[in-house]
């Protein structure tokens, strides 16, 4: 086996435990829940309902269930994924909507994913104040390590999000 497919299996098997979670029996089922892809070249995501998970242009977002997380989860929209104008950056550019009536502090997740010759590629937001019924946008960077011009990356998804009152 070449080793470009041994990391591809690990990069898959990582992403697999980070979006359903590792988290014994009450974990790892979306009962309810619907899912929607689109192959568009638009960049801006599809919003999120409870109990469903869109993506368009590349934009994922989601989360079921009735956990802290799995709330903070579904506040969370991707709006932009892509390379920075100088091409040494990977950006994410997610919007948090705080629909509940206390403020909180956002802490989100995300992954760039692409095809199998990218690198694991991470972004982190960290203590984003959303005020009670409110919405703040953020961006969320992390350096380029490959070797091309970034293309190998197509999509950003949201790993785990978590929220606690501000």
């Amino acid at each position: 086996m070449k080793l470009r497919h041994v990391r591809a299996i690990a990069v898959f098997g990582i992403a697999l435990v980070a979006l359903t979670g590792a988290r014994g029996s009450n974990g790892g089922s979306c009962s309810g829940g619907s899912s929607s892809s689109s192959s568009s070249s638009s960049s801006s995501g599809g919003s999120d309902s409870a109990g469903s998970s869109s993506s368009s242009g590349g934009v994922t977002t989601g989360g079921v269930g009735g956990s802290s997380r799995d709330k903070a989860k579904r506040d969370v929209r991707i709006d932009e994924c892509k390379v920075s104008a100088d091409g040494k950056n990977l950006v994410a550019k997610v919007t948090v909507t705080n629909s509940d009536s206390a403020a909180y502090l956002y802490d989100v997740s995300l992954q760039f994913k692409g095809d199998a010759s990218a690198p694991l590629a991470m972004a982190q937001v960290d203590d984003l104040r959303v005020e009670a019924g409110a919405s703040k946008s953020a961006e969320a960077t992390t350096p380029y390590t490959g070797t091309g011009t970034g293309s190998e990356y197509n999509q950003c998804v949201v790993v785990d999000a978590d929220r606690t009152t501000a």
